[in-house]
């Protein structure tokens, strides 16, 4: 977020206060809750702003972040544990615990990089869809959706039994906000799952929790030409369901054409 910005109440409920070295407290809000807690994006979003603030070092910047999800939080405080397991010239390699009471909840572990010379191949391109203003709204059936104004631009409807688990659409805060990275992580996990639109029936399904959600970020955040209203694209996409584990990739893509983030999660089947 720009410092100049108004707090926005994501800021207020991803806001992570400093304990001690390298410990900090943070609290889960029920803002953010699906089916049987808050979203993992949400939490991941959490994690990182500790590990952030940990690394302490704006020039490094997140390149890479891996959540693993132990348990569902419930609504509450959460403490979070972090080690810098190694800096290096250009890259630092730090990881996080997230506790609740004597529970582990999420395990992390991240990259933070300076920008590096190398060699640029590109062999992706964004989605061509409708503007959001011509796409329908996502359906607000969890208290999620209250926080994101999601415009379905891909993919079949969630149990409408289509051929292709592809889903997505424009995405942004219901109150204006720069998308950083704090914002990009949340929104790699924003949509309801693709793999809900190939089937027929919601009680097909009692959730699909995620084990397990990487990330990369492909471009410096806050993009230099950001705007705090703008809209991010954003695509899912599953590949193979099998023994009860279903993965998804995912991009997120400025308005412009500028791929924020690349995902991919593991999740469970219930």
């Amino acid at each position: 977020m720009e410092a100049s910005e108004p707090e926005v109440r994501f800021d207020r409920d991803t806001r992570v206060t400093r304990l001690g070295p390298g410990s900090f407290r943070a609290r889960i809000d029920p803002g953010w809750w699906i089916a049987r807690g808050p979203n993992g994006g949400y939490v991941a979003a959490i994690l990182l702003s500790a590990l952030q603030q940990a690394v302490n070092d704006p020039e490094r910047a997140p390149r890479s972040l891996t959540v693993h999800y132990a348990a569902p939080p419930s609504e509450g405080p959460v403490r979070i544990e972090t080690r810098i397991e190694r800096t290096g010239r250009s890259l630092t390699s730090i990881s996080a615990r997230m506790h609740q009471g004597d529970r582990v909840i999420a395990l992390a572990l991240a990259a933070f990089s300076k920008a590096r010379e190398g060699k640029e191949w590109v062999r992706l391109s964004m989605p061509q869809v409708p503007a959001p203003e011509k796409c329908g709204v996502v359906e607000r059936n969890v208290p999620i959706h209250n926080r994101y104004d999601q415009r379905i631009a891909i993919g079949d409807l969630p149990f409408s039994g289509g051929s292709t688990a592809t889903t997505g659409g424009w995405i942004r805060l219901r109150e204006p906000r720069t998308a950083d990275a704090l914002l990009v992580a949340a929104y790699t996990d924003s949509f309801p799952p693709a793999l809900f639109p190939v089937m027929a029936d919601r009680e097909d399904t009692g959730g699909l929790p995620t084990v397990d959600l990487t990330i990369h970020f492909r471009s410096p955040l806050p993009l230099a030409n950001a705007a705090i209203d703008d809209f991010a694209l954003a695509v899912f996409r599953s590949r193979y369901a099998k023994q009860g584990f279903v993965e998804e990739d995912g991009e997120v893509w400025s308005r412009d054409g500028q791929l924020l983030a690349q995902s991919r999660q593991l999740a469970v089947m219930l």
